[in-house]
């Protein structure tokens, strides 16, 4: 019974039946006529115009749009915790030929405008010291949490008034947009947000990202870099076509609404053992070192997790859009009977 990670779960019907349709011959790379087919649909579904482009992985996806909005010399703010500094293996600094990551403190692995400031302004304005550029959000966060509409534009007005570029690592975004139940433009181009990491992979998908540009002229360099990055594949009607069956008939609302329901059922078994509000489809738990060893005797597979202060032991659940009910369902009784 899996709750280990959603980048797991299985691929879509909907999605192979996607693959298996675009296996004809068209154009190669993205020439093709899927891949044509992006800018319109996501412009459609973020009612603005943007540019698309697919990428086989999420931290591909973020290191590319950090390279757009960061030349090598300068510095991205993110939270410490941020995915791109912790578990991206030093690829934001391959991708950007050297841009620093300024790391700020925030709850819940949330950063603010304060956080912000806080960490920016004691910086010279010299040659002596890394400039700051731009700023990076993940949504929903490391630990589930979700940037609320107002949270994001405040964060985009205080970039803009610094002159600085807003990214937002969307990997579990389809989850925060359904539990906020807000159109996606309003979180991202109406509220200020220059390029999206659209996640695609823990959402049922199988080997594609979209990277979203609510500035498409950022798109056209960025379509230099991802060809010398090696990301430019052959086939990439293939990448195209799972995006456009994840995003028609908002097959991609309904996954992360049924991940979220899942993760909310185990929520609710857990009183005070739970770390962190649960807003997307991650659930942090306090679990003694024994208590995690009886739950995994039972058949349960999960991370451990850094204990906070006073806690003997932490683990992570992840749901996903097909987590079986009934593996919820017993996980969920057999953390409330600990």
């Amino acid at each position: 019974m899996k709750f280990f990670s959603d980048n797991a779960a299985s691929v879509h019907p909907k999605v192979w039946d996607a693959l298996k349709q675009a296996d004809s011959p068209d154009s190669a790379y993205d020439g093709d006529a899927i891949s044509q087919r992006l800018d319109a649909a996501f412009s459609d579904l973020f009612g603005t115009d943007c540019a698309a482009l697919w990428i086989a992985t999420g931290t591909a996806a973020n290191c590319l749009a950090l390279a757009a909005l960061c030349p090598p010399h300068g510095g991205v703010v993110c939270h410490r915790e941020a995915h791109i500094e912790v578990d991206e293996g030093g690829g934001p600094g391959f991708y950007t030929h050297g841009a620093k990551l300024m790391l700020a403190d925030g709850e819940g692995a949330k950063i603010t405008p304060a956080g912000i400031a806080a960490l920016i302004d004691p910086i010279r304005d010299d040659v002596h010291q890394v400039q700051p550029h731009a700023i990076s959000i993940t949504q929903a966060t490391e630990y589930g949490r979700v940037y609320s509409v107002d949270e994001v534009a405040a964060l985009s007005t205080f970039a803009r008034q610094r002159g600085l570029g807003l990214h937002m690592d969307g990997a579990r975004f389809a989850n925060a947009v359904a539990h906020l139940g807000c159109m996606p433009g309003a979180i991202t181009a109406a509220a200020g947000v220059t390029a999206l990491s659209f996640g695609c992979v823990k959402n049922g998908g199988m080997n594609a990202e979209a990277l979203v540009f609510f500035d498409p002229a950022l798109a056209d360099l960025t379509r230099y870099r991802r060809k010398r990055a090696g990301h430019l594949q052959s086939k990439g009607r293939f990448a195209a076509a799972q995006l456009l069956a994840m995003i028609e008939d908002d097959l991609w609302l309904d996954n992360a609404g049924a991940a979220n329901c899942a993760a909310q059922e185990i929520a609710a078994s857990c009183g005070d053992r739970l770390l962190h509000p649960v807003e997307a489809n991650e659930i942090f738990v306090a679990l003694a070192p024994a208590e995690a060893a009886a739950l995994r005797a039972l058949g349960f597979d999960f991370y451990d997790w850094p204990a906070p202060a006073g806690r003997p032991g932490a683990a992570r659940l992840v749901t996903s859009w097909n987590s079986d009910p009934a593996h919820v369902g017993a996980l969920a009784k057999a953390i409330a009977a600990l």
